[in-house]
């Protein structure tokens, strides 16, 4: 539970009889998971660090809330591919695919792809266009969905880590989540989000949407780590409005946050840097927002301005509602730079309010 000023908000996980984080992905994939570090937990009631079943199923031990701030590397290169989209699923993902391939051109060692990059974005679309993902950890055999299939073979040919912003799942009793997939460069899924927090608004003059209509909502946060020491956060597009999710990501050693998202041309242009930037700024990391590019003649029109902002709660690389990759980079030196400078997390003061965990 974290709690401040009479405020709570609390995250559980209950995980299904069949899960089996012993199993491989492909041969070798449990010990590769373990060692990338992977962190998709739900804090437990009891307040204490103990085995837990994340919201995919898969068995994980929780981590302790602190992570060391040295890495490998000093700074490295993230890409936001702002892809088109249409309703030719193979189209779609064949120039995801594409756009991924000219990020590593440019140079980036994570690239992230937008909230339902395989798909159109909207309720009458999630159910049709929904997969059977593997859980973390699962041995999937041949019987990989299209677009899983997709982000293992990029991610192992480009030697790159994957964000594969999101993709309708559906599961054996039915369900469907708005779910995101993260990949290593050795094509191994390292992290598996559910959208926790289900996009259901009704703005007067502006867009009325119900993702509850359809979705169900994820029960856990969800962190991974990089080769390079870089623990990376991921969240999908209405989670980054909920200020307390970001702070346990930041709480558990995050440096970098990504939020594949779809915002529209209501809440887009009054929110989307705002929220970026906010998110960024309270928690003192990097934040990077990936949306598809705009589409006039489809159902939903996204905003775009896929960007990425610092710590110090700058827009660091932004492009418009064109199809586009936005590279940016992560410099650690200067997240540890901004967290020396202005300590908050030091000044804190726990004798008038603190965070605690359920």
């Amino acid at each position: 539970m974290w709690s401040a000023c009479g405020f709570v908000s609390s995250f559980s996980c209950a995980g299904g009889a069949g899960a089996a984080a012993g199993r491989a992905l492909s041969r070798g994939a449990a010990a590769a998971a373990a060692a990338s570090g992977l962190k998709s937990w739900c804090a437990a009631k009891s307040g204490r660090g103990r085995e837990v079943v994340s919201s995919s199923g898969a068995r994980v031990v929780r981590a302790s809330a602190s992570s060391s701030m040295a890495a490998s590397v000093d700074a490295f290169k993230v890409a936001l591919c702002q892809v088109a989209v249409g309703d030719d699923k193979q189209k779609n993902l064949a120039h995801a695919r594409q756009m991924l391939r000219s990020a590593k051109e440019r140079g980036a060692e994570l690239a992230v792809l937008p909230e339902c990059f395989n798909s159109p974005y909207g309720t009458q679309f999630f159910r049709e266009y929904a997969e059977t993902l593997p859980e973390v950890g699962e041995d999937a055999g041949a019987a990989l969905s299209p677009s899983v299939q997709m982000l293992l073979e990029t991610a192992q040919e480009t030697g790159m880590y994957i964000v594969g912003g999101s993709v309708p799942e559906i599961t054996q009793d039915g369900k469907v989540y708005n779910t995101s997939l993260s990949v290593s460069p050795q094509g191994q899924l390292v992290a598996k989000h559910r959208k926790v927090h289900l996009f259901d608004i009704d703005v007067q003059g502006g867009i009325r949407f119900m993702e509850s209509d359809t979705l169900s909502p994820g029960q856990c946060m969800t962190t991974f780590d990089m080769a390079n020491g870089v623990r990376v956060g991921v969240s999908i597009c209405y989670d980054i409005r909920f200020p307390e999710l970001s702070m346990l990501m930041a709480e558990a050693g995050c440096q970098l946050l990504c939020f594949p998202g779809a915002f529209n041309m209501t809440t887009g242009p009054a929110h989307w840097e705002l929220l970026g930037r906010a998110r960024a700024l309270d928690n003192q990391l990097y934040v990077a927002m990936c949306s598809p590019c705009r589409d006039v003649q489809a159902s939903y029109h996204a905003w775009g301005h896929s960007s990425l902002f610092s710590p110090w709660g700058e827009v660091l690389a932004t492009t418009e509602e064109k199809e586009d990759i936005v590279v940016g980079t992560v410099d650690l030196k200067r997240l540890e730079s901004v967290r020396s400078s202005i300590p908050v997390r030091k000044q804190k003061r726990s004798d008038l309010y603190r965070l605690t965990k359920l």
